[in-house]
């Protein structure tokens, strides 16, 4: 068990997104309705957890590398993966200057990792080992898939409550029908509260990725510092927040936008001071 209770709080998070599922849908048509919602998102989730690494890494127009190409990178990679017992995952870099990691795929054996141009430029060796480590985590813990199911579950929610402000959905008599106060603050606190939900479920899981992360190196202030360092860096040199980015930064390292773009309540990433931290705290330990 992580000393913060990380796996406890996923759990519970996950928990509470499904009660608010069920609740709508206990709302709306007495549930009737709920088991093919529940199948889109079944769907939804199988095709995005599927196709996680494709589309993260087209979204950010990135292109592999070989060793040849990324030394420094590889290596690290190379060496983390073997400690960990893991195979080795793909090699990509984004053609940006925003300073940037994230990790993709599947499953260990369809994983890849991806760093921006400038990350690789602004962290020194170390600084990178502490940052690729935090990726291959995120690999290992299967947080891909964790996001894929909280994005899907949320996703039926929002289709749900759609649906039934824009047609409303009731049963056969007035006895079945919804009351129309409780089914339009259901239609409009739903999505919300999903939202809440799953970006709280992000942000759990890169507590879990710093801690591992570090484990892993074994140099939990290597990661402090590249953190500090990106926390200036991406703040200086911001991606704008379009649709195809929006839907990957969840999955990178730092929050790649500007901090008056996203409030406190949407961020998908925990406060860095947050952060180190908790890695300055690990290393006295």
């Amino acid at each position: 068990m992580h000393r913060h209770f990380n796996g406890l709080k996923t759990v519970l998070l996950f928990g509470a997104i499904w009660a608010l599922l069920l609740g709508l849908g206990s709302v709306i048509g007495s549930g009737r309705y709920l088991w093919l919602f529940a199948l889109i998102g079944v769907g939804t989730t199988f095709y995005s957890y599927w196709n996680s690494a494709t589309l993260a890494l087209k979204a950010m127009q990135a292109y592999p590398v070989t060793r040849e190409q990324q030394p420094q990178m590889y290596r690290i990679v190379e060496e983390l993966s073997q400690r960990a017992g893991q195979p080795m995952p793909a090699l990509y870099v984004s053609p940006t200057a925003a300073p940037n990691a994230f990790a993709t795929g599947r499953n260990p054996a369809n994983a890849a990792v991806c760093c921006t141009e400038g990350i690789l430029s602004m962290l020194d060796e170390r600084e990178l080992r502490g940052v690729l480590g935090h990726e291959l985590m995120h690999v290992y813990n299967r947080d891909i898939l964790t996001s894929s199911v909280a994005a899907a579950i949320g996703g039926v929610i929002t289709s749900i409550a759609q649906m039934a402000m824009w047609f409303g959905v009731g049963g056969s008599n007035d006895d079945d029908r919804p009351n129309p106060i409780v089914l339009l603050l259901m239609s409009l606190l739903a999505p919300l509260a999903a939202t809440i939900i799953q970006l709280a479920i992000s942000r759990t899981r890169e507590y879990d990725a710093d801690e591992d992360g570090s484990k892993l190196t074994g140099d939990p202030l290597a990661l402090a510092s590249a953190l500090r360092k990106l926390e200036l860096g991406t703040q200086q040199r911001p991606l704008a927040p379009e649709p195809r980015v929006v839907n990957v930064s969840h999955m990178m390292i730092a929050n790649p936008f500007r901090a008056q773009d996203v409030s406190a309540l949407f961020a998908t990433h925990p406060p860095m001071a947050d952060r180190i931290a908790r890695l300055q705290d690990m290393s006295t330990r």
